[in-house]
């Protein structure tokens, strides 16, 4: 069982105490480094060598959007002498509290994505092609509100606190293996006595989520809706702003009473945003370039959302989604972009995927040990040359191989989008799928879309991640329907096959090859 930063420091503070449990790490005279992930771990070891024990906190094959802390992990955080995590929002948020709640003050705590472009890293934008044909509705948070006193370990919270409408509105997110996680269910009411406990989506600052938004029956709807920000546990929480969300769901949305002139937003991707640095508390925010970086704020008081009747779909048979009705009813839905439980931010955080960016981040490392082990300069210096050397080939070795394929074959298709950087690096275009419910027997009319999306591209193969792959199974069964071949990319994590940084490039690139080449 999970446990939260709070609770996982007061049990620490009882087993390492002499009550039983976990124990003090041996004292072997190496350095102690924690990671988030294993990728991090390998390009640590790399650099470190025998000098440095380095331990992973995300386990072989877990998902860094996923994992829970344990206590275990919270051991080593206490006893580290130096940590690095990814950031940029890829980790789960209740790790990186607990890297940050548990760290002891004097010990280096380094988010390399952030810190990388001082390496010439090249950062680029998270943009998702996700070939919608409705308005993706997503959650965001805008700005990091440090003058509210906020960190990277803040809590900022999006409450439901009424509806008006002819029906239900589910809003929900679907997670690993298809699991839905509901945020927004008016069935059953909305209890200020709790304060709105269980309809209440919980966001890091400067953050960004997907989520699906369900309607029982067409008409107009009217979410009231109340954000506030908890700058540090235990800390008052403050208000920002209040808003209220109108869809016309199935009906004209520009004849909404009382909407007369009002914006309507019917494409692209949209969100209800909590700005934490800015004035506008609640508000839209709409993309104004069609999926680039630019985006125009809108007031909810003179917007209308759209939820067409393209829009409808069945309640799957799964009865995990039982919430959004009996199964085979009809409902509207404005469906998550891209599959799984997946916060982030506004900056793509899979640097890595791109060798020279992982190459930045092997100098950070190298400096990073450097700093806290001075005497062993001259081997850190050394095992990370070694280390940036071998890169080097292996960026030379993806562009050859990756060069192999006819350029109008250079189409990845994934459900996950983590490969941002390996196409700007290498020269392939990215393409996203919307299946909202993985893992449950899709619709005819979701069928039907990513079909079609396959056949549009006319690409031999689509690519899932080995940890993915159970998540996936309406792009797998849809692609064998087409004799479309399935193929293996690694995206976060390794597996039993491949368990190094170096071998994962390699095995990408390979695949790609062979599958697409």
């Amino acid at each position: 069982m999970a446990l939260g930063s709070a609770a996982l420091a007061v049990a620490l503070a009882l087993t390492v105490g002499g009550c039983g449990g976990l124990t003090t790490p041996p004292d072997d005279g190496r350095l102690s480094v924690v990671t988030t992930t294993g990728i991090l771990a390998d390009l640590a070891r790399h650099v470190g060598g025998e000098l440095v024990d380095v331990e992973s906190l995300v386990p072989e094959g877990g998902d860094p959007h996923a994992h829970e802390p344990t206590l275990r992990d919270v051991r080593d955080i206490v006893y580290a002498d130096a940590a690095f995590s990814n950031y940029l929002m890829l980790e789960e948020q209740n790790l990186i509290r607990a890297l940050d709640a548990n760290l002891p003050d004097d010990v280096p705590n380094i988010s390399l994505a952030e810190r990388a472009v001082r390496y010439a890293a090249e950062i680029i934008p998270l943009v998702e092609n996700v070939n919608l044909d409705t308005i993706w509705l997503g959650l965001r948070v805008r700005g990091t509100g440090e003058e509210l006193g906020a960190t990277r370990s803040s809590e900022v919270r999006l409450k439901a606190t009424g509806l008006e409408g002819p029906g239900e509105l589910v809003g929900y997110l679907t997670e690993t293996f298809g699991e839905p996680a509901v945020y927004f269910d008016s069935s059953d009411g909305f209890d200020p006595g709790d304060g709105y406990e269980h309809d209440t989506v919980l966001l890091p600052p400067d953050a960004h989520t997907h989520m699906s938004w369900a309607f029982t029956e067409p008409g107009v709807y009217r979410l009231d809706l109340a954000a506030e920000v908890v700058p540090t546990q235990g800390s008052r929480p403050l208000p920002v702003g209040e808003s209220t969300i109108t869809f016309a769901v199935g009906v004209d949305p520009h004849a909404v009473p009382g909407m007369a002139g009002a914006t309507v937003l019917d494409e692209g991707h949209a969100d209800v945003t909590v700005d934490l640095d800015g004035p506008e508390g609640l508000s839209l925010l709409a993309d104004a370039e069609g999926g680039g970086a630019r985006h125009e704020a809108h007031s909810p008081a003179r917007t209308v959302v759209e939820v067409p009747n393209k829009a409808l779909t069945e309640v799957p048979g799964d009865p995990r989604f039982r919430v959004l009705g009996r199964a085979g009813d009809e409902i509207h839905q404005l469906p998550q972009a891209v599959l799984g439980r997946h916060v982030h931010g506004e900056i793509d955080p899979h640097l890595w995927q791109n060798v020279r960016n992982a190459m930045a981040y092997v100098k950070i490392i190298r400096d990073t040990l450097i700093e806290i082990d001075p005497g062993h300069a001259a081997e850190y210096r050394a095992n990370a040359a070694d280390y940036l050397r071998e890169l080097e080939e292996l960026d030379a070795q993806v562009t050859d191989t990756v060069a192999e394929i006819p350029p109008s074959r250079r189409q990845l298709v994934t459900t996950h989008d983590a490969f941002g950087y390996l196409g700007a690096a290498y020269g392939l275009d990215i393409a996203g799928f919307v299946t909202p419910n993985p893992a449950t027997e899709p619709s005819l009319v979701e069928r039907r879309r990513l079909g079609e999306t396959i056949d549009n591209l006319a690409v031999p193969a689509v690519f899932l991640e080995p940890n993915l792959r159970s998540r996936s199974s309406t792009l797998v069964q849809i692609a064998e329907e087409r004799g479309v071949e399935v193929c293996v990319i690694y995206g976060d994590a390794f597996d039993e096959n491949v368990t190094s940084y170096v071998a994962m490039m390699r095995a990408n690139a390979d695949s790609l090859r062979d599958c697409l080449g």
